[in-house]
């Protein structure tokens, strides 16, 4: 069975203009094992960092 929504969508604005918004940046942080990892990802290019969690 063809997926009917998807055409229906695709074929009512065929010629719609991109969005005026586009992706800047996009960014994870995860912790584990008492570590903090840092991951961010611009046009420019990808940074990160990994850092020890500080016991208090």
């Amino acid at each position: 069975m063809p997926n009917r929504i998807a055409t229906a969508t695709r074929e009512s604005h065929p010629t719609a203009p991109p969005p005026d918004r586009r992706l800047i940046a996009v960014g994870t942080i995860t912790r584990r094992d008492g570590r903090t990892t840092t991951v961010r990802a611009t046009p420019a290019g990808v940074t990160g960092s990994i850092t020890l969690a500080v016991k208090r």
